[in-house]
């Protein structure tokens, strides 16, 4: 993960309503002084899995957040995202909640040369 993050727990449970919802991962980040959520999709993202994350966060911020604490990080990390259905649902949103898409494989050599010749260009433009 990089420095700085220290594993909280696994399958962290909250209880809100009697009704126990768990994240997937709990970092606490020293040196940015937040916490991190990483909740993980086995398929595309949905907008479901974005507020689900949003209530992970509110959660965080109100019940385990310490008063010197800065707000938590939350990252969806997804099979597939659509571009589009992530910036309508993430919409007014908390600018610390993140989706991204995650690789089953990493890319050979080729493919890896077609991406960073992808961005170079896009850049260009």
């Amino acid at each position: 993960m990089g420095k700085g993050f220290t594993f909280v727990k696994e399958q962290f449970p909250m209880n809100i309503n009697n009704h126990i919802y768990k994240c997937d991962l709990v970092f606490y980040h020293r040196i940015l002084k937040c916490f991190v959520l990483i909740d993980l999709k086995v398929n595309a993202v949905q907008y479901d899995d974005i507020g689900q994350m949003n209530m992970y966060m509110g959660y965080f911020a109100e019940e385990e957040n310490e008063p010197d604490d800065n707000p938590p990080i939350g990252i969806v990390l997804a099979r597939d995202k659509d571009e589009l259905l992530v910036k309508y649902a993430t919409y007014g949103m908390d600018t610390n909640l993140f989706v991204s898409k995650y690789e089953l494989y990493l890319p050979n050599r080729e493919e890896l040369k077609q991406l960073v010749d992808k961005i170079m260009f896009d850049e260009e433009d």
